[in-house]
């Protein structure tokens, strides 16, 4: 099953990247994050595959299970971000119906990449005896899906304009680099297996940094539509002001619609880190 699965992950990762290669979206920064994606997923799937092959699992001085769990849930979250973000962009600009039919069909090949990806979580986590990763937990999915988003994000701020030499939506930019981290220390600490060393229980720590995080973007996500759509700093109140955005490249995105992308993406994590505050603060409740 699990070989049937991962020959599935490989067929369709490379046949999204393959369409996605045939019709330039690598031009664009939301192409390359989602061709990074089918690609980042297709290596570490072949080499995964060649691994179990050769029969080389117990070579590594870290559980395989827990590894393998680890890459499938991240290859299924990134899947799901490219499966969602790639035809929000790509499919509404494509006139030529050549090109538009293969871009439909790249976004399907991603989200059968997803599906399958998801279903090897579940099968592998339906062994017998199988001792369930971090990443496999409510908590290590909501810490995933909080540094994808937080990933995505920092593809639509690669456009430096959106926030140079303006303070405060410099700020917002460090809050998205600060929460970042602190989730990424937390899957690290946890698979490491370093949750029992702090003076304080992990389990507390671990709220205070959810906590930390949901602070911090509520900022962001009050400054930055305030800083972006101020008609006294020269900013655009509707899309259609933004003269870029009926140019219609479809290997560009203009930036009105860049700068609403942020402010719905930053709600959207701030939504997951009060999950995960509230989901965290629970069972740290019930298990004290």
């Amino acid at each position: 099953m699990g070989c049937c699965l991962r020959q599935l992950q490989l067929f369709s990762t490379c046949m999204a990247f393959s369409l996605g290669a045939s019709v330039g979206t690598w031009k664009g920064a939301i192409g390359n994050w989602s061709m990074f994606i089918w690609c980042f997923c297709f290596v570490l799937t072949l080499l995964i595959l060649i691994v179990e092959l050769c029969g080389l699992e117990g070579h590594f001085p870290f559980s395989w299970d827990n590894f393998l769990i680890t890459c499938n849930c991240y290859s299924a979250l990134l899947c799901l971000s490219a499966s969602i973000i790639y035809p929000i962009i790509y499919i509404q600009f494509f006139s030529n119906s050549h090109d538009w039919d293969r871009t439909i069909i790249s976004t399907a090949f991603s989200c059968i990449a997803f599906v399958a990806y998801a279903m090897d979580v579940t099968w592998t986590r339906a062994q017998p005896n199988m001792i369930t990763g971090y990443m496999a937990t409510v908590p290590g999915l909501l810490k995933g899906l909080e540094t994808v988003v937080a990933c995505v994000i920092f593809v639509f701020l690669s456009n430096t304009s959106l926030y140079l030499h303006q303070p405060a939506l410099e700020w917002c930019v460090a809050v998205y680099s600060i929460c970042f981290v602190l989730s990424s220390v937390a899957i690290l600490l946890n698979l490491g297996k370093c949750d029992s060393r702090p003076s304080i229980p992990f389990s507390v720590f671990q709220v205070v940094l959810t906590l930390l995080s949901v602070l911090l973007y509520t900022t962001a996500l009050l400054l930055w539509p305030l800083y972006q759509f101020n008609e006294e700093l020269g900013r655009q109140l509707q899309r259609s002001s933004d003269v870029n955005c009926s140019s219609r490249i479809p290997t560009s995105v203009c930036i009105w619609d860049q700068q609403l992308a942020v402010v719905s993406l930053t709600a959207i994590n701030l939504l997951i880190y009060v999950t995960d505050l509230v989901f965290s603060a629970r069972l740290n409740f019930n298990s004290g």
